[in-house]
C-alpha cells in the first residue's frame, strides 16, 4: 500500500515538472524566440503589413478596402465615392472613407459566395455589378462598352478580401477619376502604372495594382481629406 502511494506520487511529481518544463518552453521561450524573429527579421509582415499615410495607420497591403459615400437615410447599401479608384466587388471588404482607418467589417470570415457559374443569383449580380462599372465610368466622349469590363471587376475573390484590382481594371477606372478630380488623365494613368506591379519573380500570378497604395498616391496628388 505504501509502496503504491509512493509510486502514485513520484509519477505525479514527475507529471506536474513535465507539465511546468513544457508549458515554459513551449507557452513561453518558444513563443518569444519566434517573435522575436519574426520582429526582426520581417518586422512589416509580422505587423500584418501595415500601410500607413500621413503618420497613421489606413490598412493593411493584404485586405481590400471599399470607399463610399456615407449612407443616405433610407439606404442600406451605400453608394461608391467615385472621386476614389474602386475595389473590386466583396461583402468582406471594410469601409474607407477618404482613407481612414480600416476598422469596419461587414463579415467576421473571409470566403466565396459559393454560388455555382449557373446560379441565378450570380448572373443577376455579375449583370448588375457589370452595369454599375459601365454607368460609373462611363465619362463625357468615352462611353464603356459591356466588352471592355473586366472580370475582376464585376466579381470577387476566393477570399473576397483581395486589395489588388487588374491593372485593365485599374486603367478602365482613369477616366472617371480624372474627371472626378479635375486632375489631366494622363497624370492619372501614371499613378495608375507607377502603382502596377508585375509578376511576382517575374512568372507567379499575375500583374496587379494595389488600391489602397493607390488611392493614397490618389489623396497626396490631389490634397483631398
Amino acid at each position: 500500500m505504501n509502496n503504491s502511494v509512493g509510486n502514485t506520487a513520484r509519477l505525479f511529481g514527475a507529471g506536474l515538472r513535465a507539465l511546468l518544463v513544457l508549458t515554459v518552453v513551449c507557452g513561453v521561450l518558444y513563443p518569444l524566440a519566434v517573435t522575436g524573429v519574426a520582429q526582426a527579421l520581417f518586422h512589416d509582415k509580422a505587423n500584418g503589413s501595415e500601410v500607413t499615410a500621413d503618420g497613421r495607420t489606413v490598412g493593411s497591403d493584404l485586405i481590400g478596402q471599399r470607399y463610399d459615400l456615407p449612407l443616405k437615410k433610407g439606404q442600406e447599401t451605400a453608394e461608391p465615392d467615385l472621386k476614389w479608384f474602386q475595389p473590386r466587388p466583396s461583402n468582406g471588404l471594410g469601409s474607407n472613407r477618404a482613407n481612414g482607418v480600416n476598422t469596419e467589417y461587414d463579415l467576421l470570415v473571409s470566403g466565396a459566395t459559393n454560388l455555382s457559374g449557373a446560379n441565378k443569383e450570380l448572373i443577376q449580380q455579375v449583370k448588375d455589378a457589370k452595369a454599375a462599372v459601365i454607368e460609373d465610368n462611363s465619362t463625357p466622349g468615352h462611353r464603356i462598352g459591356p466588352a471592355d469590363v473586366p472580370a475582376d471587376a464585376v466579381t470577387s475573390s476566393g477570399s473576397g478580401l483581395d486589395p489588388h484590382v487588374s491593372p485593365e481594371y485599374a486603367d478602365l477606372q482613369v477616366r472617371r477619376v480624372a474627371a472626378e478630380n479635375h486632375l489631366p488623365i494622363r497624370r492619372v494613368q501614371e499613378l495608375v502604372d507607377e502603382h502596377t506591379d508585375g509578376r511576382t519573380l517575374g512568372f507567379l500570378g499575375e500583374p496587379r495594382v494595389n488600391v489602397l497604395r493607390l488611392n493614397i498616391a490618389l489623396k497626396e496628388l490631389t490634397g483631398k481629406g
